[in-house]
């Protein structure tokens, strides 16, 4: 069994979660007017194959802006876990820079992945209309890769397409199609809310909307797949799930909410449990 394949698309999968705590409804297809964002850190576990995989950190922090329109960082955490881990071990950490509109404008990789440990930055440049990809060996401190694409006005990352979609107002039977860029290829991504389905998480039990994002089969990511994310069926939109069903070997990756934090810094730990809070801002499960 190939243990190093499942967990980068661990990784992958996980990066389809956004962090935007609310936004209130709008009409179909439209921007949500009146959107706010505050700081948050949300927890998750991984299972693949009915095995604990890891765990996932989340976290969005402002980081200024101009004209009166905010700046964010989204940073994410993926340590492997278990068995998978003595068998593999993986610390990644991944970081996106969003301007207002959730335009991405940098993301950086980290990766630490068995016996390799790699660096992969992409920039966009909005006055070019290019993003341009850097990958580095960082043990043989070599670049390994590069690639140049064209991006739209308003290309994202694909943290920045979730984003971009939790503004947005999709009923189920719904769909809309957003610009994506890895570095490597661009796309205009299709979103499709699809059905209501109740999701039971350690957080606990939430009414949500199952979304399918169209990145595989050649769209974005050549591996065959599907991707699915389960938004809460509230204002808030809340990431409670999502699930890769990849093709074999690899099969199926589940990512599910355990705590949140609202308002706080990740150090000071004041975790919240079981939709229970503890001085700060929680989930209210259905």
């Amino acid at each position: 069994m190939s243990f190093r394949p499942s967990l980068r698309w661990t990784w992958f999968a996980i990066g389809l979660l956004a962090l935007v705590p609310s936004f209130p409804q709008s009409k179909p297809g439209a921007p949500a007017a009146g959107s706010t964002v505050s700081p948050e850190d949300l927890f998750y576990s991984i299972e693949w194959r009915l095995i604990n995989a890891g765990t996932a950190h989340l976290k969005l922090d402002p980081v200024g802006g101009t004209d009166g329109k905010p700046d964010w960082r989204s940073q994410l955490r993926l340590e492997s876990g278990g068995v998978v881990s003595k068998l593999y071990k993986v610390e990644d950490n991944y970081a996106a820079q969003l301007h207002d509109g959730f335009c991405t404008t940098s993301t950086d990789l980290n990766a630490m992945e068995g016996r390799k440990h790699r660096s992969t930055k992409v920039d966009y440049d909005y006055t070019r209309g290019k993003a341009n990809y850097v990958e580095r060996d960082l043990i043989k401190n070599a670049v390994s890769k590069t690639a140049e694409v064209d991006i739209s006005p308003c290309s994202s990352d694909i943290i920045g397409t979730l984003y971009k979609l939790r503004t947005i107002n999709l009923d189920a039977g719904q769909s809309t199609q957003l610009p994506m860029s890895d570095g490597k290829k661009s796309a205009s991504v299709r979103i499709e809310a699809q059905v209501r389905e109740q999701v039971q998480t350690k957080a606990g039990a939430f009414k949500t909307i199952r979304y399918e994002a169209f990145v595989f089969n050649n769209v974005i990511y050549q591996r065959k797949g599907r991707l699915f994310v389960w938004l809460t069926d509230d204002a808030r939109k809340l990431p409670v799930q999502i699930q890769a069903r990849m093709s074999f070997p690899i099969g199926s990756i589940t990512v599910q909410l355990d705590k949140e934090e609202h308002g706080v810094s990740a150090t000071e730990h004041r975790a919240v449990s079981g939709g229970h809070s503890s001085n700060s801002e929680t989930t209210h499960a259905e």
